[in-house]
């Protein structure tokens, strides 16, 4: 009987760790490849659009202010955005610096933005739009050498089988159809992944509204990587990496800081970072956010990612008609004519090099680093902890400037008399 129970034990011990070794994750060469493109091209666009944009008070409007599920899908009758143009959006995010866009495929309101069979609630069958701006999009970027993602909402605050609201018992809701639901968005990212096969990585977000179910993660990122190895997939769970996942999310928060609160389980993993961040305060069009962030805030933003080792991806909520509103579209072109003068210290780095500074950071690739002087200290002197690297030269990047520095067991002290406190990143370039 003792050995009938032990072989027994010995089956399940082989059989768990079987199931282990097929669920575990091997990223493709492909894949390998595709995460180094996506850390040297650190800076995109974020694009929140959708039926909610009809009424301007951000992508959250049918959750806040409580509108019924049936009346809320109306205005999928007034959403007709005839200005619409994906030449004018992929030319402002190439303008910006920008080498991908991320768009809202599928957001919390279940409205699905792109040509889909699983559902009639979508832009071509539900609007008088009837066009798919997802696909023109998809082929302006092909165009345009210009990298698209999906952002993909894994909540849905309408459908019958996901019964937003239910007790979640033994990894599923007590009320609607789990399975059924789990089925509609494996259709659903087949479609976007077969039909638009252009695109290069899946955004996932709403994990955190059921944390207790079983999402089928092994079986939703393993059907994407069957489809395409090479599509990276993240997640804004806020929390560490997991199993499948190609990069890692930060949301409204550098890698590491907690600031807007969502970060407090998250743990860095060892994946490509992103953060993401709004230029106003909301992510869909909101009439009433005049929040905006400054050039030189937006800037800092981008370094102090790029300093982490981290990309930025920047959001903008077109209006209803399809438009990008003036407000954002001639920040990024500002910030895009400071990347025509510094990108060489953004694109293609890598960050971590040195903790992040008082005065900044530092970016880095081969044997030249980036350090990036965002608070030019009274002193008119930063110290760059260099280890034992021996410095050739140091210059400013804007003008290639020669500066004084003195190298010495505590760091590379550098001479700043010549740089400006105007600067939106005095950026010193030491080789070597």
């Amino acid at each position: 009987m003792k050995r009938n129970v032990l072989i027994i034990v010995l089956l399940l011990f082989v059989f768990k760790a079987d199931a282990q070794q097929s669920s575990s994750y091997v990223p493709s060469p492909s894949n390998l490849k595709a995460r180094e493109k996506f850390m040297d091209m650190k800076f995109g666009l974020f694009i929140h659009w959708g039926i909610y944009s009809v009424l301007g008070d951000g992508e959250w409007i049918m959750h806040t202010r409580k509108i019924p599920y049936y009346n809320y899908k109306r205005l999928a009758d007034f959403f007709n955005p005839q200005e619409f143009n994906a030449k004018e959006w992929v030319a402002l995010a190439k303008k910006s610096g920008m080498k991908y866009i991320t768009i809202t495929s599928r957001h919390h309101d279940g409205f699905s933005m792109f040509n889909t069979k699983a559902s009639p609630y979508n832009i071509v069958d539900a609007t008088p739009y009837k066009k798919d701006p997802l696909k023109e999009l998809a082929d302006e970027c092909v165009k345009e050498g210009i990298e698209l993602r999906f952002y993909y909402s894994l909540l849905d605050w309408g459908r019958e089988d996901y019964s937003f609201g239910s007790k979640i018992v033994n990894g599923k809701p007590v009320k609607g159809d789990w399975d059924s639901y789990i089925n509609f968005m494996k259709t659903q990212l087949t479609e976007l992944i077969t039909n638009y096969p252009s695109i290069k990585g899946i955004w996932f977000d709403g994990d955190w509204e059921r944390k207790d179910v079983n999402w089928h993660y092994d079986e939703i990122y393993a059907l994407i990587h069957k489809l395409n190895p090479e599509i990276m997939i993240g997640n804004n769970h806020h929390l560490a990496p997991k199993a499948g996942e190609d990069f890692q999310l930060f949301e409204k928060d550098l890698p590491g800081n907690n600031t807007a609160g969502f970060s407090a389980e998250a743990k860095i993993g060892t994946i490509p970072l992103e953060t993401c961040e709004t230029m106003n305060g909301s992510w869909g069009f909101n009439l009433n956010d005049r929040n905006y962030k400054s050039v030189k805030q937006l800037v800092h933003y981008l370094v102090n990612a790029a300093g982490r080792d981290a990309n930025f991806l920047l959001n903008v909520g077109p209006m209803p008609n399809g438009k990008i509103q003036p407000e954002f579209s001639d920040t990024l072109l500002k910030i895009g004519d400071w990347i025509k003068l510094n990108g060489e210290s953004i694109y293609g780095t890598r960050g971590n090099i040195v903790a992040a500074q008082p005065w900044g950071v530092v970016t880095a690739k081969e044997k030249i680093w980036y350090a990036h002087v965002l608070t030019l200290p009274d002193s008119k002197t930063v110290t760059v902890p260099v280890g034992n690297k021996k410095v050739r030269t140091v210059t400013l990047l804007d003008g290639n400037r020669k500066l004084k520095f003195k190298q010495d067991k505590g760091g590379l002290t550098i001479d700043l008399e010549a740089a400006s406190a105007e600067s939106l990143d005095t950026v010193l370039k030491l080789t070597f």
